[in-house]
């Protein structure tokens, strides 16, 4: 064999290029992931040290990058072998838009075949075209939305924070109030909404639109302006009526004929945010994290909640699903998704441990089984594209998205 050959042949072994790599920028820098072989994503072995995301220098994401030279993408990573059969090779992870200030509630036209989401304290709605990647407002104000979704008719749902209410965008243009209240008190802040195949509507509704980055503080004395020193009508159209939080942190459902339900109650689930059904409508995930302004309930602790689902609605069964911890590392809940497998993907908030912000995937057991790593934190996720086969990630300043080997279940 000649030099050239051989060369060559080092070029193409995965092993030989991780060694390099690994001499070149040191062995901390790659403790996160060694590579399984060709046809393998790369395999978490231990923490992320010093706290970096995987690529030194740090690599681009945007359509301006350098695109990726690996066959696995370094940032996606499995957990189990399992996962293998989720991530795509030969694709990478995008950054398809910068810019925003905090970004929430990614949801899928199927028909209009377009993203939307959420940039709370920007008070809009942003619209990404699948056709040419064209980004624009959608919608503005937006009544600092959150969590968004699309029912079984295609129908758009927002959960507003500053109207403390959840709202239906129908095809002739019009907007109908779903729910702002509960046995005559005002909702809190919903955050994210689900449609179920009945018809009905469940949500959440945890206390963060109580933020003056995020909504409008409660009046004075309210939990989250106490000392009444905060003026929420700054900022607001002639006329707005602050309010003030009313009601522990719960989950709702909403029926068909309009009434609203009770289904998780804040001893259950604190702090309530993100939810999904499982494929089969079997099961119920929700999310809990950190307490919100001037919570005064048990407060969240980043952990993951699965309820059984009958047939009569009630939820029975209720258990800690997953406390999320990594490697150590709490990465914190927020939005939540399945894929038809059952498999469930939860967008990570791991605050200063950057490396573990971005995507967990858990099997239906609760085992993790892989990762995928963003250089932002987490907020929210949905699979879309026109085979429902692409994860979105609104996380924090940007968006981002990647092809997986899976489709979403559910719509939005």
């Amino acid at each position: 064999m000649t030099r050239q050959e051989r060369r060559d042949s080092q070029q193409h072994d995965p092993a030989v290029a991780i060694s390099r790599r690994t001499l070149v920028q040191g062995l901390a820098l790659c403790a996160g992931a060694t590579v399984a072989g060709a046809g393998t994503a790369l395999a978490q072995t231990g923490p992320v040290a010093p706290p970096s995301t995987v690529t030194s220098p740090p690599r681009d994401f945007s359509p301006r990058g350098a695109p990726t030279t690996y066959f696995w993408d370094p940032d996606i990573i499995a957990v189990d072998p399992s996962f293998n059969n989720l991530a795509q090779p030969n694709t990478a992870i995008k950054r398809l838009y910068t810019g925003l200030l905090w970004a929430e509630g990614p949801a899928w036209s199927a028909q209009g075949r377009y993203l939307l989401w959420s940039d709370i304290p920007n008070n809009r709605q942003m619209r990404w075209s699948e056709d040419d990647g064209h980004v624009s407002v959608f919608r503005a104000p937006s009544n600092n939305s959150n969590g968004n979704s699309f029912d079984f008719q295609g129908r758009q749902l927002s959960c507003e924070h500053l109207t403390r209410r959840v709202v239906r965008y129908e095809h002739d243009g019009t907007a109908t109030v779903l729910a702002d209240s509960y046995n005559g008190k005002k909702l809190n802040s919903p955050n994210d909404v689900v449609a179920h195949p009945d018809g009905s509507y469940w949500f959440t509704d945890p206390p963060y639109g109580g933020m003056l980055y995020e909504g409008e503080p409660d009046v004075a004395g309210g939990p989250s302006n106490p000392a009444g020193k905060l003026n929420p009508r700054i900022g607001q159209p002639a006329g707005f009526v602050p309010g003030k939080r009313e009601l522990p942190t719960n989950c709702y459902r909403i029926d068909p004929s309009g009434r609203v339900d009770l289904v998780v109650t804040e001893e259950q689930v604190p702090d309530p945010n993100g939810l999904c059904f499982s494929p089969d409508y079997k099961k119920l995930y929700v999310a809990s994290t950190g307490k919100g302004p001037g919570d005064t309930g048990p407060g969240g602790k980043g952990d993951m909640f699965v309820f059984d689902v009958g047939t009569d609605n009630k939820l029975t069964n209720h258990k800690r699903f997953s406390d999320l911890m990594v490697d150590g590392v709490k990465c914190g809940p927020d939005g939540v998704r399945c894929d038809v497998n059952g498999n469930v993907w939860c967008s990570s908030n791991a605050g200063r441990a950057v490396g573990y912000s971005g995507v967990t995937i858990w099997s239906p057991e609760g085992k993790l089984i892989g990762r995928i790593r963003l250089p932002e934190v987490c907020g929210n996720i949905c699979f879309g594209g026109p085979k429902r086969n692409r994860l979105f990630m609104a996380a924090s300043q940007s968006l981002y998205a990647v092809y997986t080997a899976t489709q979403g279940a559910g719509p939005g």
